[in-house]
């Protein structure tokens, strides 16, 4: 499962124009693959170019240059998922869905194929919703029918999923704790029984505690659920417990790729090996240890 691409990123450049006659290079060919059922890292300072990535590879940003090319797999895996109209789309092995045609024509599943979480969940929740209505939208408006019934009892289970039981959907985004609102997000993908999550800094705002709290929901979910992950931070620590392979980004472009344990222990770009470096260890027996976690 593991050994099938999932997306694969190539060439990727994307460039800003904040002012007349200013370009501004923010991802500088980058090239990289995720498997099914991998969790892929990208890690790097900030400005580093990790969420211009994420939001080229959902199609928010359209790239300077470059392909990204997502497989659509096994078509018999989603057929009542959409209905027949739809069967020519899933009949589609891959999409490059930098080419806006490509995109056009396989929008409607490649929104529900690929999720995104993001860093400030307080803005990606609309305030004037209930968590019921949040976590039902996406299946509203993509016509999928609730498979326990109605779209109410589809939050509730989505939303107990991802840690939350039943009592906050009636509840507004500004009720809830941040981590509650993370979840919630999470919920709200999760209902699309995505192929490809990406997250972008999903913990960067939260407290220590509940960032380790979100980090083992992840794995959870992932292990139930099969879904491949774009996981994008700054932590570390987050990415070495997290993934099974990373990517390391420097002024927009990737240095270094390697699975998680091999790049830690055995770094090769001297950006990575600074990076390595500045991993805090709590407590002197973690590093006699050989583990930093």
């Amino acid at each position: 499962m593991k050994d099938e691409i999932l997306l694969d990123v190539q060439k990727l450049s994307h460039k800003f124009f904040p002012a007349r006659k200013m370009e501004v290079k923010a991802v500088d060919e980058v090239s990289f693959q995720i498997r099914r059922g991998e969790i892929f890292g990208l890690v790097g300072e900030s400005g580093s170019g990790k969420s211009t990535i994420a939001h080229c590879i959902m199609n928010i940003y359209q790239p300077s240059g470059g392909k990204i090319i997502f497989y659509t797999g096994n078509c018999q895996e989603r057929r009542g998922f959409f209905n027949k109209k739809d069967m020519a789309v899933q009949e589609a092995n891959s999409i490059d869905v930098c080419d806006p045609k490509e995109f056009r024509r396989h929008r409607r599943m490649l929104l529900a194929k690929r999720q995104i979480i993001f860093q400030d969940s307080s803005s990606s929740l609309n305030p004037r919703k209930k968590i019921r209505e949040i976590i039902a939208e996406p299946m509203k408006i993509q016509h999928i029918a609730p498979v326990r019934g109605s779209l109410c009892a589809e939050a509730e289970y989505w939303l107990n999923q991802a840690g939350l039981d039943g009592s906050v959907l009636e509840q507004y985004p500004s009720e809830l704790s941040g981590g509650q609102r993370q979840r919630v997000a999470i919920a709200r993908a999760l209902a699309m029984k995505p192929e490809l999550l990406v997250a972008d800094e999903p913990i960067a705002s939260l407290d220590v505690s509940v960032q380790a709290q979100i980090m083992n929901l992840f794995l959870q979910l992932q292990k139930e659920h099969g879904f491949s992950f774009l996981f994008i931070a700054h932590d570390l620590l987050a990415v070495k417990f997290l993934c099974d392979r990373v990517g390391v980004l420097w002024r927009g472009k990737l240095v270094e790729t390697a699975p998680s344990k091999e790049l830690f222990e055995n770094p090769c770009h001297p950006y990575t090996k600074t990076l390595a470096a500045s991993i805090p260890v709590p407590h002197f027996r973690l590093r006699q240890e050989g583990d930093v976690w």
